[in-house]
């Protein structure tokens, strides 16, 4: 019987790409346990490298979510997307971060699945289809668990590169996961160019959508801003229909620059509108907004900041998880 992943002795791979990656053993010597264990029951999304189904472990019973990996344009086995998911996912243990179980494959190596822990439903999902908005404290609670869950992720040394409300699950018990790695990626001193077009349109920081090339953590806490703000606001704050159009709503959010500001690039503005469209949020709440959306990631909040925010331990107080889905 095969072990879970998780528990094999890994060896190092190597690609053009110049990174090196660890991959359990027993994947290279075909030893994984075959799809056909698994009964797909029902598709329930599509990741950023790969389509999502609903399945049932033959041999346990558990209802599980199976992740086959694209494997388009790839001419020499895996591609290195889907690597680096394993990778990162193998390594990462937290109560708010979606756990890979397993790695299982089909009849070739052009058919390889990451089988992970099942969530009954995505925020976006959630957001769609309940009758009343999320209360302010459930919001805490969503919040408070993504800020932990990013902590770890940052103390890993990992960016996500993609969160929004569809990468993040719930359990019934209201537990949130952070899901979809398919874009993150590992970052150290000194930093390495990175690509700027990731990140869905509408969560993007501002470095982004002017082609920064240097990726750090504020990326996903200027996301986090944008997940709060949608929260809060029960439809999405920055909702552009091209870069360039997603530029003019953060001005319009966050004030226009002056002309010293805008050459330069990073700084703060000289107002906001963040009050006006949030006129019920405490000033707690509204200084840690403005806290992670400063124009310069170099001052952008971090996680750490976030859960030491007096905004989490002032009325209303955050509710339970499992009042989230009730």
């Amino acid at each position: 019987m095969s072990a879970p992943v998780s528990n094999q002795k890994p060896v190092l791979a190597s690609f053009t790409s110049g990174e090196l990656f660890e991959i359990p053993k027993h994947d290279i010597q075909g030893q994984c346990r075959p799809v056909t264990e698994f009964e797909k029951l029902n598709r329930i999304g599509e990741g950023t490298y790969g389509i999502v189904y609903r399945a049932r472990d033959s041999r346990t019973n558990e209802i599980v979510a199976m992740k086959k990996v694209r494997m388009e344009r790839e001419k020499d086995g895996v591609p290195v997307s889907g690597l680096r998911e394993i990778n990162i996912l193998l390594n990462l243990q937290h109560n708010n971060i979606v756990n890979l179980k397993e790695v299982v494959v089909g009849k070739s190596l052009d058919s390889i699945f990451l089988v992970m822990e099942y969530c009954e439903q995505d925020l976006a999902s959630l957001l769609d289809n309940i009758q009343t908005p999320f209360s302010e404290s459930q919001v805490k609670c969503i919040m408070l668990q993504l800020f932990n869950g990013l902590q770890y992720l940052h103390k890993s040394f990992i960016v996500h590169r993609d969160l929004k409300v569809s990468n993040l699950l719930l359990t019934d018990h209201g537990c949130l996961k952070i899901a979809d790695f398919g874009l993150a990626r590992k970052y150290g001193v000194p930093l390495k160019p990175m690509t700027p077009k990731v990140v869905t349109l509408w969560y993007r920081a501002p470095e982004l959508l002017l082609q920064s090339r240097i990726q750090t953590t504020a990326i996903d806490m200027w996301a986090a801003g944008c997940i709060l703000g949608e929260l809060l606001l029960h439809k999405p704050l920055l909702p552009g229909r091209s870069e360039i159009h997603q530029i003019e709503l953060i001005i319009e959010l966050l004030g226009t620059p002056n002309d010293q500001i805008w050459q330069v690039i990073y700084s703060c503005f000289r107002y906001n509108n963040i009050k006006h469209i949030f006129p019920w949020l405490s000033p707690a709440g509204i200084r840690l907004l403005n806290f992670l959306f400063m124009y310069d990631p170099r001052k952008r909040a971090t996680a750490e900041d976030c859960i030491e925010s007096s905004y989490f331990k002032e009325p209303p107080l955050r509710k339970y998880n499992s009042c989230l889905t009730q």
